[in-house]
């Protein structure tokens, strides 16, 4: 009831002519009109590059292009809220999301690639990683989850792999989201007081804000090994998932020199105060 007493109802926007009008409500019903304003401006660009992503999709199918997209980046950074946004209006026939479960007794025993290979993109196709073979990169050698070994092997043939994909001609976007310290230990207490969002919280997740540190030497490790001229790694700055959402949307539409693109009215050009290539001295909010 209170979410609904601090909201404009339809009756509200269809019989009211003027903004004192508007005003005079907000006042009455506890409204935070900048608030509101900016969540208006929000969606109405969103909108705007959901409409070129659907174009963006159309060019792709037409050329038989092949386009991964990876979503890295610590816990609670905003890497699944993004997803969604990129995909939700995008035809389901030509677009995958691949998040895969922690292998099984077989695929550990198999070459650490073979099971993300299966899930590259065919012919007309994007997908998009919600986490990728960089699990090993970071993940897994925090939580203790590979060998030294393993995790050395990883680094020393994860350019060679990505070079191999560049000239056989996939199309392959790094995204590394990355969130503060601060803004990641709040979104935790908010999913473990949301009873909606409780499932994405795990003892893992925790384990991120005690191995802080440790996840930022791995991280630093897997820039100056698998950052490449042919696979770059894209910081965004996540503490704002919404600026997050919409940037990360327009660095992948500024990539591609599909179809409609210049006749288009959205603004397509990310902002690099919130997203960047990186580079070794660059400034980064999770370091």
């Amino acid at each position: 009831m209170e979410e609904t007493k601090n909201m404009y109802s339809a009756e509200d926007l269809e019989t009211t002519k003027t903004r004192n009008r508007l005003i005079k409500i907000a006042k009455q019903k506890h409204i935070d009109v900048i608030k509101t304003l900016k969540n208006l401006k929000y969606e109405d660009e969103l909108k705007q590059l959901q409409a070129e992503l659907v174009d963006l999709q159309q060019w792709v199918m037409k050329h038989k292009k092949r386009v991964a997209i990876l979503f890295e980046g610590r816990d609670a950074a905003g890497k699944g809220g993004s997803i969604k946004r990129f995909t939700e209006h995008l035809n389901p026939r030509a677009m995958r999301v691949v998040a895969l479960n922690k292998p099984t007794e077989v695929e550990r025993g198999q070459w650490y690639f073979r099971r993300y290979i299966k899930e590259l993109p065919e012919p007309g196709e994007i997908v998009f990683f919600d986490r990728s073979w960089y699990n090993r990169a970071v993940v897994e050698p925090v939580m203790g989850f590979c060998t030294d070994e393993q995790y050395k092997r990883f680094m020393i043939q994860v350019p060679e792999f990505e070079h191999m994909l560049y000239e056989d001609g996939v199309l392959l976007i790094k995204f590394w989201f990355s969130i503060s310290k601060d803004e990641q230990q709040k979104r935790f207490l908010s999913r473990m007081e949301n009873p909606l969002k409780k499932w994405k919280f795990s003892p893992v997740d925790m384990k991120g804000q005690e191995l802080w540190d440790k996840y930022t030497y791995f991280k630093e490790e897997m820039f100056s090994n698998t950052h490449t001229s042919f696979s770059p790694w894209i910081i965004v700055k996540t503490n704002s998932k919404k600026t997050a959402r919409l940037e990360s949307i327009k660095y992948v539409l500024s990539r591609f020199d599909y179809s409609r693109r210049n006749s288009s009215k959205a603004h397509l050009f990310p902002d690099p105060n919130v997203i960047m290539r990186y580079f070794r001295n660059a400034e980064q909010i999770d370091n």
